[in-house]
C-alpha cells in the first residue's frame, strides 16, 4: 500500500528486533572446588568381603545435595572413606580415598573413576565373588562399589536390554542348561562357562557356534 509523505524527511532510523527477554530461571548449581563442606552430608555405607582378608571392608561415600527442592536436585559424591580391621593395606587405601575425594570435590564428570578403578588387575590374580562374578583386584571391587553408588544416585544411567535381547538370552540359557545332563543347583550358570570380559561373570558359553554371555548378552559374533 502506497503512503504519501507530505513533509520533508529530516532523518531516519532502522527499527531493531526486540531483544529476547533474559531468562528468569537461575542456572542449576554444579559441583565445584569452591563449595565448602556443610556440617551434614548424606552418606551410604557398603560392605564388601573378599577372600583376600578375614575381615570385611566398609566403604562409606558421603554425598552433597545441590539445588534442593528444585527440579535440578541432585546428589554428588563429596568424599569417600574405607574402614577395615585389616591394617595391612591401610597406607595405600588411605591415599586412594584422598585422591578420589579430591576428584569428587574438583567438580565435573567423575564417573570416569569407575572404569579406571575396575581396570586395575592384581599381578597375583583376582578372585571370584558369589554368583561367578570375577574381580581382578581389590581396587576393582572398590570401583564396582563406586559404580553401584553412582547408579543409585543417578549419575550413571542403566542401559536396559531390549525385550528381544532378553528373550534371546533366556532362550540360549535354557538350551545351555538343557545340554547339561546333571545340573548342579548350586551353580548359577552352566558348568564349563567361561569368563565374560564385558561383565566379568562366568557365564560365557558356546551356542550356535558362537560364544555368548548368559548374563549380559555379549556375543563374539556381534
Amino acid at each position: 500500500m502506497a503512503v504519501k509523505i507530505a513533509k520533508n524527511i529530516v532523518g531516519f532510523s532502522i527499527k531493531k528486533k526486540d531483544a529476547p527477554k533474559a531468562s528468569t530461571q537461575a542456572e542449576p548449581e554444579m559441583m565445584h572446588e569452591e563449595l565448602q563442606r556443610p556440617d551434614e552430608l548424606k552418606g551410604y555405607t557398603y560392605k564388601i568381603k573378599t577372600p583376600l582378608s578375614d575381615h570385611a571392608m566398609y566403604i562409606t561415600i558421603n554425598n552433597l545435595v545441590l539445588n534442593i527442592d528444585t527440579e535440578h536436585e541432585q546428589e554428588y559424591p563429596f568424599e569417600i572413606f574405607i574402614n577395615s580391621k585389616n591394617m595391612d593395606q591401610f597406607q595405600w587405601i588411605l591415599a586412594l580415598t584422598r585422591v578420589i575425594s579430591a576428584v569428587f570435590r574438583k567438580g565435573g564428570d567423575a564417573t570416569f573413576l569407575v572404569e579406571e578403578l575396575k581396570q586395575v588387575f592384581d599381578p597375583q590374580g583376582g578372585y571370584f565373588k558369589k554368583g561367578g562374578r570375577f574381580m581382578p583386584s581389590l581396587v576393582a571391587e572398590i570401583g564396582d562399589v563406586l559404580d553401584r553408588h553412582m547408579r543409585r544416585i543417578g549419575l550413571i544411567k542403566d542401559t536396559a536390554l531390549s525385550s528381544e535381547h532378553v528373550a534371546m538370552i533366556n532362550e540360549k540359557r535354557a538350551q545351555a542348561e538343557g545340554q547339561n545332563q546333571e545340573p548342579d543347583s548350586t551353580e548359577q550358570y552352566p558348568p564349563g562357562a567361561q569368563l565374560c570380559q564385558k561383565c566379568l561373570t562366568t557365564a560365557m558359553v558356546m551356542m550356535d557356534g558362537c560364544m555368548t554371555c548368559l548374563a549380559c548378552g555379549d556375543s563374539k559374533c556381534g
